[in-house]
């Protein structure tokens, strides 16, 4: 019998022969995979709109390679990789329609590929009902067309635990290795810390066994994707040290805290929930999210007695969600995208388990359950991204409404715009945007006076909110729920 780690990462039943390249039945799972990751594009496309408008992180991530918009402050956590996704695109066209197009191809094509990296590790129907389980979320389906790094992070998790896996057991050879690689730069390059989170059990299981070729893959990619971050660290921030400092205080200071109620609070359709108070969602948007663990426990143990890869997946998921569930005091549900798409494996398992017996026959009973489970829970997923979609389709109408007024009064780029939401009014204004406090602080008071004797300045105020010092004189205007006052000239 296959014992320890082997028997982890086991990927057939001994004795069972390896299908032969080029079989119908090879290019019909492919198909399959790819049916999945053309209807999971399609959706974004209908349910997601393309001309929704830029959020808060899309704007500053899609600002950084504009050639329309000034850049917008890039603060510490954040990383390159999704300005240079968005590059192709945001680099000569303002269109945002444009924009969500490509993004929902690119990441449809994600998908598939990522999909692919676990082929041979189970079979085409568990790894097609992974990637519908995962494409059917809304967190998934809301963030695939938007210039965001979770998704991403997701997809690079796959390919590198899918590909780790192959390589473990020899398939594909240098492919697989080179699998690895990719999928740990693509972590990487969106998002450094979580890349270190995914990849730490392969790290530690490869150290223990001593699998030096897939420690140089594995390290070789985080190293791949994570340099530019570790450079602009020792450029900007006086070393890698001090960045992840100041990453951790913007992040409100990584430590021992429970966020798991915050995360449930979440998931109803809130995109940041920081401070995340308020009463909980309904328990039937919760219950996926209570009842997942136990199938992806149930998944685990089928594919283990079945010799298939499926704990390695459940750890590199655990180790993903761990910091976004214990270590952080607020929630944003997008953070755990990496761990769902880890999850949707042995979930997909655990399902196939529950409805067919060994022989391939339908549970009479358990089938028809499940189905009417699973469409129950799709119900809810699209109930809560409709909604979802239209708060933020308001959001940014309302953003845009703010600067046609504020071109009304004259604050015209080149143009600064400071206070209360500034880089996104900054944004759809075309002006620059500066704070003197908070996480995305970047400019003083005596640095905004003088540009306001060379250039239109705007200081906006929310609701509630006080006025800054330096614009108590300015000539106030109400617009929506805002107070803005502008700067005098001359």
């Amino acid at each position: 019998m296959t014992d320890g780690a082997n028997a982890m990462l086991a990927g057939r039943r001994r004795g069972e022969p390896a299908a032969p390249p080029g079989t119908p039945r090879r290019l019909r799972g492919d198909a399959l995979l790819a049916a999945v990751a053309a209807v999971f594009t399609l959706t974004q496309l209908i349910f997601v709109h393309p001309w929704m408008g830029l959020g808060w992180d899309e704007i500053v991530y899609t600002s950084q390679v504009t050639t329309h918009h000034p850049a917008a402050f890039f603060s510490a956590p954040r990383a390159r990789g999704v300005s240079l996704l968005v590059a192709p695109v945001a680099s000569w066209s303002e269109s945002t329609e444009l924009l969500r197009v490509y993004l929902a191809l690119l990441s449809g094509a994600g998908l598939y590929l990522a999909l692919r990296a676990w082929k041979g590790l189970f079979p085409a129907r568990v790894l097609a009902t992974a990637g519908a389980f995962f494409a059917t979320l809304w967190v998934t389906l809301f963030y695939g067309p938007q210039a965001m790094p979770n998704y991403w992070v997701a997809i690079g998790a796959l390919i590198c635990v899918g590909c780790f896996l192959r390589s473990w057991q020899g398939h594909s050879g240098r492919t697989a290795l080179w699998g690895v690689v990719a999928g740990a730069a693509l972590m990487a390059w969106m998002r450094p810390t979580d890349a270190v989170w995914v990849t730490l059990p392969l790290l530690v299981l490869v150290l223990v066994r001593r699998r030096w070729l897939l420690l140089l893959a594995l390290v070789g990619g985080l190293a791949a994707g994570g340099v530019e971050w570790v450079i602009e660290a020792y450029g900007w921030y006086g070393g890698l040290g001090e960045r992840l400092s100041r990453a951790s205080e913007i992040q409100g200071g990584l430590g021992w805290n429970i966020a798991l109620d915050d995360q449930m609070r979440s998931l109803g359709g809130r995109g940041l929930c920081r401070p995340c108070t308020g009463s909980m969602p309904h328990p039937v948007v919760t219950a996926w999210w209570v009842v997942l663990p136990f199938v992806a426990v149930l998944g685990v143990v089928v594919a283990v007695r079945a010799r298939r890869t499926a704990l390695i997946p459940f750890v590199c998921a655990v180790t993903a969600a761990a910091p976004y569930l214990f270590m952080i005091g607020y929630a944003a549900p997008r953070f755990l995208q990496p761990a769902y798409a880890l999850l949707a494996i042995p979930v997909a398992d655990g399902l196939w388990h529950l409805v067919r017996t060994r022989q391939g026959r339908w549970r009479p009973v358990a089938a028809p359950l499940v189905a009417l489970a699973l469409a129950g829970h799709l119900a809810v997923q699209f109930t809560v991204l409709e909604g979802t979609v239209d708060r933020n389709v308001a959001s940014r109408e309302d953003w845009a409404r703010v600067a046609d007024e504020l071109h009304r009064l004259g604050v015209r780029p080149p143009c600064l715009i400071t206070g209360h939401e500034s880089i996104p009014i900054g944004y759809y204004t075309g002006c620059s945007s500066g704070s003197t406090s908070g996480n995305n602080e970047n400019t003083t008071a005596a640095e905004i006076l003088d540009t306001a004797r060379r250039l239109p300045v705007a200081a906006v105020t929310g609701p509630g909110g006080g006025v800054p010092g330096y614009a108590r004189d300015w000539t106030p205007y109400r617009i929506t729920d805002l107070t803005v006052r502008v700067a005098p000239r001359g």
